[in-house]
């Protein structure tokens, strides 16, 4: 089984590292700090699973997963926000505009692995449905 592909979008440095150094033993990591350059490498890359800060420099988060979900290529990549803004209303936001998760900041290392988890068997059980229904 080749190794699952995550790609981390986050303007600080900071943040990158520390998701990158827990999850790299287990998964190829992507990274970019823009949001514009998130779009085209998640198009390149077809990551498994997006990690998504929300304030960013150039487009927030939110505007991100929009055109994520807008693209053929990427609308069924399962998101993760993990955003400093930790009010319901973020929250519900991020979650109404496709989000597969919401994460605050500071992050809780196992959390953030255990719900990366969970996204790759529900994409898992997916592709299984989704084959048994093409084979009908």
């Amino acid at each position: 089984m080749s190794c699952k592909k995550i790609l981390i979008v986050d303007d600080e440095k900071m943040n990158i590292i520390a998701l990158a150094h827990f999850l790299k033993p287990e998964y190829d990591i992507i990274v970019t700090t823009e949001s514009l350059a998130a779009l085209e490498t998640a198009e390149k890359h077809q990551p498994d699973v997006i990690l998504l800060d929300i304030i960013m420099p150039d487009i927030d988060g939110y505007e991100v997963i929009v055109k994520l979900k807008k693209s053929e290529i990427t609308k069924n990549i399962p998101v993760i926000f993990i955003s400093g803004l930790s009010n319901d209303e973020n929250e519900e936001k991020g979650i109404e505009l496709g989000a597969a998760d919401y994460i605050t900041k500071p992050f809780n290392k196992f959390l953030v692995r255990k719900r990366i988890e969970t996204q790759l068997k529900l994409l898992e059980c997916k592709h299984i449905i989704e084959s048994y229904e093409n084979s009908k």
